[in-house]
């Protein structure tokens, strides 16, 4: 009996093992079968939609405290699965009363026709507020329970009508600081990029590599999406604060005098941290498009880095750095200065068109005298002169790490477009141009003991939840220390004894230099119209920051001269700087070091 048993029982496995071999059999045949292929390829299309390029969660940028600049927001994609639709009205009517959506174009989307070769699904609406598609779920819900399924024609339904979240860049601080961060396209969603600012310039950190993958079309199915990795963020060296502050005082300038625009920038010169950079006009960056659609072809986005013009007397600082370093003038030098320099067979005037007799190179640049840095620039000469203007980065880019910075090339001897009279003019400003950052830059290498540092605007990037501080860099020593020391005690006093007064800030010694260029239009100066500028920095025994103030083309009938516009908004800016960086009046430092309770504040 037991072993009729176990033959049953092989038997029965024999079998059973027969039976799975061509179980197994059939399934490898099915999966390679031209059939298989066929009905898993319908099935892809009838279920699944390819979205070709995906981009990961693009970084954040925050202020040098953490104060979010820019950061991602979840917003939704409203569209319907054509094979699902069953009432298409009811779909263009209620998302019709969504202020973006035109209801013959959500109909004729909805309407559109389903099946082999033809639609799969449509867009009708896109970058809703997660509130929107709540109401619109609560609809659909009732509209299920009134007609299950949307079998009835006659009665309401969403069927088909289905929503997909994803990111858009937002912006929280709107205008704030939007020249300095530039502006991600998010309506474009298969090319998003970065445009000007930092957007641009870090484009590839901050969006991390794009993939393709395939999006299920069922919205329930939404979450086997794969996660990606996001971008590295930002840390800016901006502080918001300080921004926010300098961009008011800007506004309330260019209202006051009727100018054009205006540009302010504060940085500090021992590390080229800009602390804050300001110009007019400012857009709010969750409206990029305003931007492109009105303003592109008239107005740089960023005029500090982008706009070039001719700095008028500021540069005389530059002028009178490369003399005294190279040993042409000293502090016992004199000059005798007449209403006017005749340099070849051209002529330079002073600014009120009259002579000041004897003058050091005090009185040279507390009187802001054109002649007297003419006559020190011819005898320098050119070689030596535009040696030490290259080395100030005239005519070449800070290589700032924001996007869009422009610069108009230097022009010396040898170039077609120069000629032995630019010597003499270029001395005090005329026939060179320049940007705001460009002269910041320069002149901050004064305020820092000859060295020159590159201006940056990140402070730190954040990868994978590591922080990676960024390395100040030397960009150039265009001067010793010695001449830089010189400068500094002369430019101070000359803003305390000269035309610049209106700079100066109760409580602290302020080098600085005010400057006011006649404008080219076509060709020719326009008397009528001035560019007035101001750069000063303090306190000038231990330099902290550099304000350098643009204000372009004011109303010639409330001011024309850099020292009655620019100055005091210089003067303005300071007063309020100096408590926000917790810098004490010089009384107050100097006490503190004399009583060894305090560092030395002299560097």
């Amino acid at each position: 009996m037991k072993f009729k048993t176990d033959a049953r029982l092989n038997l029965i496995g024999a079998i059973a093992t027969f039976l799975c071999l061509v179980i197994i059999f059939q399934l490898f045949h099915i999966q390679n079968s031209n059939e298989y292929i066929a009905l898993s390829e319908w099935a892809d299309e009838q279920f699944t939609y390819e979205k070709k390029i995906v981009y990961p969660e693009r970084g954040n940028i925050y202020d040098r405290w953490g104060h979010l600049l820019a950061g991602n927001e979840e917003v939704y994609e409203v569209g319907v699965l054509l094979q699902y639709v069953m009432n298409p009205k009811s779909i263009a009517e209620t998302l019709s009363a969504i202020p973006e959506v035109d209801y013959e174009a959500a109909l004729e989307t909805a309407s559109l026709d389903y099946g082999e070769g033809k639609n799969i699904y449509g867009i009708i609406a896109d970058f809703l507020p997660g509130g929107v598609v709540d109401a619109l779920s609560k609809i659909k819900d009732e509209y299920e329970t009134l007609n299950p399924g949307g079998e009835d024609p006659d009665q309401p339904s969403l069927r088909g009508m289905v929503w997909y979240p994803h990111l858009k860049r937002a912006y929280p601080e709107n205008t704030l600081a939007s020249n300095i961060l530039g502006f991600y396209k998010f309506r474009d969603r298969k090319n998003g990029e970065g445009f000007y600012g930092v957007e641009e310039y870090y484009n590839d950190i901050l969006s991390g590599p794009p993939v393709t993958v395939e999006i299920p079309l069922d919205p329930y199915m939404i979450e086997e999406t794969p996660t990606l990795p996001s971008g590295d963020s930002l840390v800016l060296t901006i502080d918001r604060e300080i921004q926010a502050m300098v961009e008011e005082k800007l506004d309330d300038a260019v209202e006051n005098f009727k100018a054009e625009s205006g540009t302010v920038i504060v940085m500090n010169p021992t590390n080229g941290e800009i602390l804050a950079m300001a110009s007019q006009p400012r857009i709010n960056l969750n409206q990029y498009w305003v931007y492109e659609e009105e303003l592109e072809d008239i107005t740089p986005f960023n005029m500090a880095i982008s706009e070039t013009y001719e700095p008028g007397s500021v540069f005389k600082v530059l002028t009178m750095a490369a003399a005294i370093d190279s040993g042409e003038v000293d502090e016992e030098s004199e000059f005798d200065i007449g209403p006017y320099f005749e340099y070849y067979g051209s002529y330079i005037y002073n600014w009120n068109r009259k002579g000041w007799g004897k003058q050091d190179i005090l009185g040279c640049m507390q009187n802001s005298l054109n002649v007297c840095l003419s006559m020190i620039a011819t005898d320098m000469g050119a070689e030596s002169f535009y040696s030490y203007m290259q080395a100030f980065g005239i005519g070449r880019r800070t290589n700032i790490d924001l996007g869009g910075e422009e610069i108009w090339p230097l022009s010396i001897p040898g170039d077609n477009d120069w000629y032995p009279i630019n010597l003499a003019t270029n001395a005090f400003g005329q026939g060179v141009a320049v940007t705001p950052i460009q002269m910041a830059t320069a002149i901050s290498a004064i305020a820092n003991n000859g060295k020159m540092m590159k201006p940056h605007v990140v402070k730190a990037i954040i990868e994978n939840g590591e922080i990676y501080e960024t390395t100040p860099q030397v960009l150039s020593v265009p001067v010793s220390e010695k001449t830089a020391d010189t400068l500094n005690l002369l430019l101070t006093e000359s803003l305390e004894g000269g035309e610049g007064s209106l700079g100066l800030v109760d409580g602290y010694r302020i080098a600085g230099k005010t400057g006011t260029a006649e404008v080219p239009v076509e060709g020719e100066y326009d008397a009528s119209l001035s560019n007035t500028s101001f750069v000063g920095w303090g306190p000038v025994d231990d330099p902290q920051f550099l304000v350098y103030v643009w204000i372009e083309k004011p109303d010639p009938e409330i001011g024309y001269w850099g020292s009655y516009v620019a100055a005091p908004v210089f003067r303005d800016i300071v007063e309020e700087l100096v408590v926000m960086l917790d810098i004490p009046p010089d009384s107050v430092r100097q006490t503190l070091f004399a009583d060894g309770s305090g560092n030395d504040p002299i560097n």
